[in-house]
């Protein structure tokens, strides 16, 4: 097959759907097809590449301003660059893909792209990533609205085949964008094994001056929806048992609440954030810490399945049924504790410091549940049998 994958957000760019893209991308080459990344252009990336077997274009893009909010937005949009209308369609035709994987509902190159599915009757899959949704009310409300006004409508006009990662995505998308069992697959985020068998690139430890005491590591972007602020609020009784504890934040900083609150119950001094780092060096992280816990306001992404496939024990707060059809037993092969619940997070630190044995066998538990249902060679097939399904099920 002749697969296109399209993402706005895609590497050097880091996150979890830029590396989910980039690695579904070089696992549909691996598996003998041919395989074109579409995406925005970032940084000082180059505008075409060859990467993994497969060939990356990133089309011009305008970055999106900021405007003074609470939280800032990394995006960057194709669509409003002149001639990338027709460049892409150009591209697209000359490439004659047989499917086309788009990524985000809400990016114009996955609306571009869509278009561009309808107009030459090629099967689409969708995968749903970020949702749209805020604790905050203004936020919570003008997600609504765009999702009601503009992506719902736009998603009908291409009709894609939608891949959806949770139950909380699935709640979403039923909601807000009419999904239903015909029109949707419900496969588990991709997670990169080989990544975490690779050397590490880093000593942590070392150069972050830890020395061998307790060390949590929490990576992932800082944003409203992961805040930090229930292990932040948990801070002052861990400390109480285990005075020496650190914690390393990983990821850009959106939204800094957790750093005003740190510094009001006086454990600044406890938190050491080093911002994005390479993807490269994230197994170097998991393998410095004694636990890792990101997803504590509800969920469990990437980073925290990457964690725990590390062999690192991993705290998350996701619903047992949080993943379709994948058996989650939690002390056994997963971590919980309520959503925002300081309390349940200190205990459950606590419990794991305390007892290093027991922390090591759950971490070899989480480590194989995860290898076994969300590997990146077992996502990827399922991805490729459900292509298959919809170009013999597309008329020609």
């Amino acid at each position: 097959m002749r697969i296109v994958v399209v993402n706005n957000f895609f590497p050097p760019r880091v996150g979890g759907s830029a590396h989910m893209s980039a690695s579904l991308a070089e696992q549909y080459t691996a598996a003998g097809h041919e395989v074109l990344a579409v995406t925005a252009a970032y940084g000082d990336a180059p505008a075409e590449e060859e990467h993994g077997g497969y060939r990356i274009v990133r089309l011009p893009a305008m970055k999106m301003p900021q405007l003074g909010l609470s939280i800032d937005f990394d995006m960057t949009f194709a669509s409003v660059r002149p001639g990338n209308w027709r460049k892409l369609f150009k591209l697209l035709d000359e490439f004659k893909p047989d499917a086309i994987h788009l990524h985000g509902q809400f990016f114009d190159l996955t609306w571009m792209a869509g278009w561009y599915a309808r107009k030459r009757k090629i099967p689409t899959l969708l995968t749903i990533h970020t949702l749209l949704i805020s604790e905050k009310k203004l936020y919570g409300a003008v997600f609504r609205m765009l999702d009601a006004m503009l992506v719902r409508p736009v998603l009908s006009l291409f009709k894609p085949h939608y891949v959806i990662l949770d139950k909380q995505g699935v709640d979403y998308c039923v909601h807000r964008y009419a999904t239903s069992d015909e029109n949707s697959e419900y496969f588990p985020i991709a997670v990169d094994t080989g990544q975490f068998e690779k050397p590490l690139t880093k000593d942590v430890r070392a150069e972050n001056e830890i020395g061998d005491g307790p060390l949590i590591v929490s990576l992932g972007h800082i944003i409203p929806l992961r805040d930090r602020l229930p292990l932040v609020n948990a801070m002052p009784a861990i400390l109480e048992k285990h005075p020496d504890v650190k914690v390393v934040v990983v990821g850009r900083v959106y939204h800094d609440e957790f750093i005003k609150r740190a510094e009001e119950l006086g454990v600044r001094d406890r938190f050491i954030v080093k911002g994005a780092v390479p993807k490269a060096d994230v197994p170097s992280y998991y393998a410095a810490a004694d636990l890792v816990t990101h997803d504590l306001n509800g969920g469990c992404g990437t980073a925290s399945l990457e964690a725990m496939l590390s062999g690192t024990a991993t705290i998350a707060s996701t619903t047992l049924d949080n993943y379709p059809g994948i058996e989650l037993r939690n002390g056994e092969n997963i971590l919980l504790v309520p959503p925002d619940d300081p309390a349940a997070v200190a205990k459950a630190v606590i419990e794991l410091l305390d007892d290093p044995v027991q922390r090591a066998v759950i971490a070899k538990r989480q480590s194989a549940m995860v290898r076994d249902n969300f590997g990146l060679d077992v996502v990827a097939d399922e991805h490729l049998r459900t292509f298959e399904k919809l170009i013999a099920n597309t008329p020609s």
